[in-house]
């Protein structure tokens, strides 16, 4: 990949003072628990959340628990482009003004229904050997709505890692919604470089088990999912939702730019077709 893509994606070096305390938080999210893999997996594959593992956008079902199921236009027109995860803080702290709970926010969340093939895809992966998979979860969502979600599915224990911005409930009930990290990509919200937290985690998983993973696979829908595609090798694949954001990008570049996304292209349209083709990898 040229220094183009690279340049455009980095985590941005702190003031002074404050260098060593990000490196070390940042370190922390990326890299908790990473003891625990067992470092002789074969492939490692990256989900998104949102309109790919379910079928809808969790920030927009949460509106559900709204009175009325509708925000007042006076918060709507808060929104900023780019600014996504500022705006779901203030309709989080109307939710609680308006009295929703935490059990409310998880039942719209158990609700959600998987993407077609979804869960069938997770049983694949399931079921292959212990050498095969190391599975990633990386969403602009929150931890709250993803773990509401994969727990009550069942298929929490599949993901090795989540990263997501962080979401907790404060004392007052209200919860409270958290940026993942700071970047300075031109393509993606403010909060979250999708191609900067899959960059980082598989170079830090390369040295720790002292080689690289056969093949890279990303699977994911929107157009911040085309950003960490970008940086996937000629060897790796690229699981793009048919005629959704990420697939358009993909294939306006192809176009435009013959030669810069080099990773293999697999639309899907069923989680059914992404096993289809790891089969046929995981076999060779």
């Amino acid at each position: 990949m040229g220094d183009s893509v690279f340049n455009c994606c980095y985590v941005p070096p702190q003031p002074p003072g404050e260098e060593e305390q990000h490196r070390s938080r940042h370190t922390g999210i990326m890299a908790s628990h990473s003891s625990s893999i067992s470092p002789d997996k074969r492939f490692i594959i990256f989900f998104d959340f949102d309109e790919t593992i379910v079928d809808e956008t969790s920030d927009d079902m949460v509106v559900q628990a709204a009175p009325g199921q509708y925000l007042p236009g006076w918060l709507k027109d808060t929104y900023q482009p780019g600014r996504y995860n500022e705006y779901m803080q203030r309709v989080l702290a109307y939710l609680a003004e308006q009295g929703v709970t935490e059990s409310d926010l998880r039942s719209i969340m158990e609700k959600i229904p998987a993407s077609p093939g979804m869960l069938t895809l997770f049983q694949f992966l399931r079921n292959r050997s212990a050498h095969d998979f190391e599975v990633v979860l990386v969403s602009d969502a929150n931890t709250f709505f993803i773990e509401s979600w994969l727990r009550r599915a069942g298929v929490r224990q599949l993901f090795h890692r989540i990263f997501t911005n962080p979401a907790t409930f404060n004392k007052n009930g209200r919860l409270v919604l958290r940026p993942f990290h700071s970047h300075e990509c031109q393509r993606c919200p403010d909060n979250m470089c999708k191609q900067v937290v899959v960059r980082d985690y598989v170079a830090r998983r390369t040295q720790e088990r002292g080689r690289p993973y056969q093949r890279i696979f990303y699977v994911g829908d929107g157009a911040n999912d085309f950003c960490p595609a970008l940086s996937l090798g000629p060897r790796d694949l690229a699981f793009p939702r048919r005629d959704f954001p990420m697939h358009r990008l993909i294939t306006e570049t192809h176009e435009a730019m013959p030669g810069e996304f080099k990773a293999v292209t697999v639309p899907w349209v069923s989680g059914e077709d992404v096993i289809t083709r790891l089969r046929k990898l995981v076999a060779e």
